[in-house]
């Protein structure tokens, strides 16, 4: 049986065969917190620390203050890091240190004015089709991470976020007026039919029967689609 992982929103990761992992040394526990932690797109809870990685509750709170603390500089032989791990939520994520705020968001907006890429046309697409979106959902239907491409998108003022998903706590993506504007419409009614930029007999105009389960690298329908407007090419 492989092993299945379920980290957004921090639900519980099911150990292979179901069965809690084998004990492991400090440092590979910790590794592994930090792993998880890097992958999670919403806090973890630490329940779900611990049965990812066979150990208690108190043990995977216990080495996440362990790892607080030493991204703080706090341990012996540490210094203080660019990014921080935070207690939100219910859970447990690394986020950067606030202090690096403004260096941060002049990387993020650097080159507005410049052309979106290719990957953040394609996501902009997704989210435009399917809103509201979760970034987890949108790396399924791309087939990649896109942790790096909402952020600028949020940065630009192309989407905004829009409450969390119900069932799993996640948040959730919607385009804004500064992305009609761009596209020079007036209401997302006016986006193109996405049926026909796809083959013959793969209609997903609604985006319903989407592959989520597809191989990563079998194109994404929305990604067909890119950001045409009246067959014409949206600015940015």
């Amino acid at each position: 049986m492989s092993e299945q992982h379920t980290l957004q929103g921090g639900g519980p990761a099911a150990a292979r065969g179901g069965e809690p992992a084998a004990p492991q040394g400090e440092d590979t526990l910790l590794a592994g917190i930090e792993a998880v932690l890097m992958i999670a797109d919403a806090p973890v809870t630490a329940e779900a620390l611990a049965v990812s990685l066979g150990i208690d509750t108190g043990a995977a709170i216990a080495a996440c203050r362990q790892l607080q603390a030493d991204y703080d500089g706090r341990q012996p032989g540490t210094r203080r890091r660019g990014f921080e791990l935070r207690e939100a939520s219910g859970g447990w994520r690394i986020y950067s240190r606030s202090d690096y705020h403004d260096l941060v968001s002049d990387f993020l907006t650097a080159g507005q004015t410049a052309t979106l890429s290719q990957a953040a046309l394609e996501t902009l697409a997704v989210i435009a089709y399917r809103q509201p979106v979760t970034r987890a959902r949108i790396s399924a239907i791309r087939g990649v991470n896109v942790d790096g491409v909402v952020r600028t998108l949020l940065m630009r003022g192309l989407i905004v976020e829009a409450g969390t998903e119900e069932v799993t706590g996640a948040r959730q993506f919607t385009t804004t007026g500064q992305f009609l504007e761009s596209l020079g419409i007036d209401s997302l009614d006016e986006l193109p039919d996405i049926a026909p930029f796809l083959p013959p007999d793969d209609d997903v105009a609604t985006g319903d029967d989407i592959d989520l389960d597809a191989d990563a690298d079998e194109p994404a329908a929305p990604a067909e689609v890119g950001l045409e407007a009246s067959g014409e090419p949206a600015g940015t």
